[in-house]
């Protein structure tokens, strides 16, 4: 058969070892998923409610159009409903940038490293990756990235707070970079971690929507929310670009279950404001622990961590696996000697880091 050319070396994407096969594998009773950026207080009591009283007509088609979610949606933001695009999560969003705005010919400029899923559509499609690294403190480097533009560039990508690093960039470096930013170019500002920053001179990212006409901002229900399992996640940006993107969506992208829920969520802000208290919580308590052992790490406005332990970030990963507790390793996200480590509960942090002084203590 005639495969694409671009499609010939990627690779499917890998999930970590399920919390069971951990169990078989090592004995254990007990497992602790702090990997996959997940939010470990689950969701909103209101979404449990719902998913109860719902009366779900699973033989027919969902909503095409989301009516209720994207009123809610439009509510929440302040934004007309055609400024909004839903996706099966934020992911196919970003597929569907790259699919009508990516081609051979064109390029599209991004950090590295940072989310994976940026560079692997723009290779499907046949476009050119401009990656440049992010600085010594994780963050964007944006007078390098607004350099590599060129007339054949469509898309640039910003993360922020950025995966893997938990840096953000500041408001008036945003709109510095964005006033720059050439005409025939969508900048793609990625919030997937937005509801847990705290930081004082974060910006406004829907405000920049209506006042950059060429700015796309993407949000999901995967974190702060709780729903990562049914798969939602948007965009916003002005109606121009909306209905440019909307027909290369598929029809019935977000089942029946996902989109009540979703709906549900966004009315308690309540559970979105105790999940970022709790989760700035657990932060300070793996920051002491690195100053305490003079571990490296990235401050991070995200729901995760990345500390560098100095030694092969696969050694690190197998040893905290052994013990019960799933990270992740940073030999994959472009840190080598370093985890990345999902914010959990106090208990489950109290117990990681009993882990990795016990870890520690087999290096003195």
């Amino acid at each position: 058969m005639n495969w694409k050319k671009e499609i010939e070396n990627l690779k499917a994407y890998q999930p970590g070892k399920t919390i069971d096969d951990v169990k078989k594998i090592y004995g254990l009773e007990s497992i602790v998923k702090l990997s996959s950026n997940e939010n470990p207080f689950g969701f909103s009591s209101r979404v449990k409610e719902y998913l109860s009283s719902a009366d779900f007509s699973y033989s027919i088609y969902p909503d095409g159009y989301a009516k209720t979610l994207r009123s809610s949606l439009s509510d929440h933001l302040n934004v007309s409903e055609k400024q909004i695009i839903l996706g099966n999560g934020s992911d196919e969003v970003i597929q569907i940038i790259a699919r009508g705005l990516l081609q051979r010919g064109t390029n599209t400029v991004m950090p590295s490293p940072t989310f994976p899923q940026y560079k692997h559509n723009a290779v499907i499609e046949g476009a050119g990756v401009k990656e440049v690294a992010v600085d010594e403190n994780g963050r964007h480097n944006l007078d390098k990235m607004l350099d590599s533009i060129d007339e054949n560039t469509t898309v640039v990508w910003l993360c922020s707070p950025n995966n893997p690093s938990g840096e953000y960039i500041k408001e008036n470096e945003l709109t510095e970079f964005l006033d720059k930013v050439p005409s025939h170019v969508l900048t793609v500002l990625d919030e997937a971690y937005f509801e847990y920053v705290t930081a004082s001179d974060y910006y406004d990212s829907v405000s920049l929507v209506k006042k950059y006409p060429r700015l796309l901002v993407t949000r999901t229900f995967s974190k702060a929310y709780g729903l990562a399992g049914l798969r939602v996640g948007y965009g916003i940006a002005n109606e121009d670009i909306i209905s440019k993107l909307e027909p290369l969506r598929e029809p019935f992208n977000n089942n029946i279950v996902a989109q009540g829920a979703a709906a549900a969520a966004l009315t308690d802000q309540e559970f979105i404001e105790k999940c970022r208290i709790e989760n700035r919580k657990g932060m300070e308590m793996y920051y002491e622990l690195c100053r305490e052992k003079g571990l490296e790490f990235f401050p991070s406005q995200a729901n995760f961590i990345v500390i560098d332990f100095g030694i092969d970030g696969d050694e690190v990963f197998q040893y905290l696996l052994s013990k019960g507790y799933i990270v992740r390793s940073g030999k994959a996200l472009g840190y080598p000697t370093g985890v990345r480590i999902t914010i959990g509960t106090s208990q489950q942090n109290e117990g990681l880091i009993e882990a990795i002084r016990s870890f520690l203590n087999t290096k003195n």
